[in-house]
């Protein structure tokens, strides 16, 4: 008897985690994967930071911990200080119990909810997204009850940010519309915006009354500093207006496999916020019914204990440093080799990933003859590269450049 499910198709590989399934894939001994998102050192080795060591150990110790349910909306010490994190301590919304906090499943998770409570309660359903953004946000927000819209983010021709383009998009956009905004390191294209140019987008976003929701992946891991990067989101929130922020553990604590994220929703008022918890409880409960506590009890940890914080300041800022020195290198390299076009933007952009300008046939050239596997858009990850690994990418990037235009 043919089976029920007879008629499904096969479903195409997801166009990042695909990159790592035809990786590992391929038997040779030189092949390269830079498309993931995830930290590697210097050996090409994932990395657990050492502070993460020591707090679950202390974790593990701990006989008095017990593995009971957490609340819907997770861990109170750990959704406290993860808005501390993101707002600053001092923020006016922290201390005038402004924000509504809920422990969520990384920054995918994050977004998740938030879209599902703004498909319910908010009066706009119209999301604009940065073109390009991470492949995951149209997804996430319309399978969660939005109608996705694109504004101008990425200028090919400059390797850099489309300004004027953006600001006309916004200006364009329905009265009272959300807009996803990444708060550093944008995703794919390493590109932001100084923050003179944050400030014009306030300033239009709130004029027009746009709904801000930042996607914090990357705090500290952009440019080795948690309160710069987190710098663009409290300017929105110094104004006294409202906005939602996803934040994710993966990336900054190397916390990828435990889901550890948080979604603030920042409100004009305390009683407002308990309303908008309360609803947020809504949306979890069916969904997942209530968060995991090993990784959020891990950050926790960490956060609450001054000597572990700055130990993982210094691991965060040696993370960040490397990919920086990373981009250098590849910089010098291309320079070496005399590679066609300028690749000042590569040291120019900023964070995990550099929007390389290699077309789908460069990329397909450098993955068949050099073994090197990255997304067809060109994103390359300069946390998946190493020095040693360096000369071997400037090569196959000149041969790809010089042989196929």
């Amino acid at each position: 008897m043919e089976s029920v499910f007879a008629s499904v198709v096969q479903a195409p590989e997801d166009p990042i985690l695909g990159v790592t399934v035809a990786y590992n894939k391929d038997p040779s001994p030189v092949k390269l994967n830079l498309g993931v998102g995830a930290y590697r050192t210097e050996e090409g080795k994932p990395l657990v930071l050492d502070v993460v060591r020591k707090a679950e150990q202390m974790l593990v110790n701990d006989s008095s911990r017990v593995k009971e349910y957490l609340p819907i909306i997770g861990l109170a010490d750990f959704n406290k200080l993860s808005a501390k994190l993101i707002l600053g301590a001092d923020s006016p919304a922290v201390l005038e119990n402004r924000v509504a906090i809920a422990q969520g499943l990384s920054g995918t998770g994050s977004l998740r909810v938030g879209t599902e409570f703004l498909a319910r309660h908010y009066h706009q359903h119209t999301i604009y997204i940065p073109q390009p953004t991470w492949g995951n946000h149209p997804k996430v927000f319309t399978l969660g009850g939005l109608d996705v819209k694109s504004y101008r983010y990425y200028d090919p021709a400059t390797r850099g940010l489309n300004f004027q383009g953006l600001l006309e998009d916004l200006n364009a956009a329905s009265s009272g519309a959300i807009v996803l905004l990444h708060a550093c390191a944008h995703n794919p294209t390493g590109v932001d915006p100084t923050l003179d140019q944050w400030e014009q987008i306030r300033k239009l976003m709130r004029s027009k009354g746009l709904l801000p929701f930042f996607d914090s992946a990357y705090q500290g891991f952009a440019s080795g500093s948690l309160d710069a990067d987190a710098q663009s989101v409290r300017m929105f929130v110094a104004d006294g207006g409202e906005c939602l922020v996803a934040q994710s553990y993966a990336k900054n604590m190397g916390l990828y496999g435990e889901r550890v994220g948080a979604l603030s929703i920042v409100c004009k008022s305390e009683d407002v916020a308990k309303r908008v918890e309360s609803q947020l409880k809504l949306v979890i409960r069916p969904m997942y019914s209530n968060p995991p506590i090993h990784g959020a009890s891990i950050v926790a940890t960490i956060l609450k204990d001054k000597v572990m914080y700055n130990a993982w300041t210094v691991e965060l800022k040696a993370m960040a440093d490397r990919i920086i020195n990373m981009r250098k290198q590849l910089f010098d390299a291309l320079t070496a080799r005399g590679t066609p076009g300028d690749w000042s933007h590569i040291i120019k952009q900023i964070g995990m990933f550099t929007f390389t300008g290699l077309n789908a046939e460069q990329v397909a050239f450098m993955t068949k003859e050099y073994h090197i596997y990255m997304t067809s858009d060109g994103r390359i990850s300069m946390a998946g590269l190493s020095s040693e690994k360096v000369p071997y990418l400037a090569d196959a990037i000149h041969a790809a450049v010089t042989q196929i235009s």
